[in-house]
C-alpha cells in the first residue's frame, strides 16, 4: 500500500522516460499487492506476456502485520500470527524473485519502509520492517537484486513524512519516496 502512494508521482516524474505500470484491480485503480502470500498466488497474473525492462518491488508491510488465525482478517491481538512469519516471508520471497528474474528485467528490491511504534490499524510491531528486510536483504544479495533502501531513506525523515501513527506515508511524503524511486529507476533505464 505504500507504493499506492507514491505510483502515480513515478509515472509523472518518468513521462517520456518510461512506461510505469502497476497491476490493476477490476475497477482499473491500482491494486494492492499485499503480502508475498498474494504475490506468489499472483505474480504469473501481474507479469501477463508483457516483456519488462525494469520491475521495482516490495513486499514486507502486510506480511509482518497480525492476523486472526481462523479468518484471515486483521488483528490488534499479539496472540495471533503474522499474516506471513519470517520464515513463510523467506519461502514466498525466493519464489517470488526467482519467478521475476525468469523475466529478464532489471530487478529493484525496496525496502519495507519503517513506523512508529503503536501505528492504527493491525498490529504491527515497529521492530519488525528490520527482521523481513534483513531476511530479504539476503534474498536478493544471493539474486544480484538492486537495492532501493526506502527503510533507511524514510527513517530519519518519518515524522515529517508519515502520517501520525500509521504506517502511510503523507501527500508530501509519498512524493519524497516517488523521488527516490524514480533515481533507483532511473540508474538501469
Amino acid at each position: 500500500s505504500i507504493s499506492l502512494g507514491y505510483t502515480k508521482a513515478v509515472q509523472e516524474l518518468l513521462a517520456g522516460k518510461a512506461n510505469v505500470q502497476r497491476p490493476l484491480n477490476a475497477k482499473g485503480g491500482f491494486l494492492n499487492c499485499q503480502g508475498t502470500t498474494f504475490g506468489v498466488e499472483k505474480i504469473d497474473e501481474w507479469l501477463g506476456e508483457t516483456k519488462w525492462d525494469v520491475i521495482h518491488f516490495n513486499f514486507g508491510l502486510h506480511d509482518l502485520k497480525h492476523v486472526d488465525a481462523e479468518t484471515g482478517k486483521n488483528s490488534n491481538n499479539p496472540e495471533d500470527p503474522q499474516q506471513a512469519d519470517p520464515k513463510q516471508y523467506k519461502k514466498n520471497m525466493k519464489a517470488i524473485v526467482k519467478r521475476l528474474k525468469a523475466t529478464g528485467a532489471s530487478l529493484i528490491f525496496a525496502t519495507t519502509t519503517p513506523y512508529p511504534d503503536k501505528p492504527g490499524g493491525p498490529l504491527r510491531r515497529a521492530d519488525q520492517p528490520a527482521i523481513y528486510n534483513k531476511v530479504a536483504l539476503k534474498i536478493m544479495k544471493r539474486n544480484k537484486v538492486m537495492i532501493n533502501d526506502l527503510y533507511a531513506f524514510a527513517l530519519p525523515r518519518l515524522e515529517k513524512l508519515q502520517q501520525p501513527n500509521n504506517v502511510h506515508f503523507s501527500k508530501e511524503g509519498s512524493m519524497e519516496l516517488a523521488k527516490q524511486v524514480v533515481e533507483k529507476i532511473l540508474l538501469v533505464i
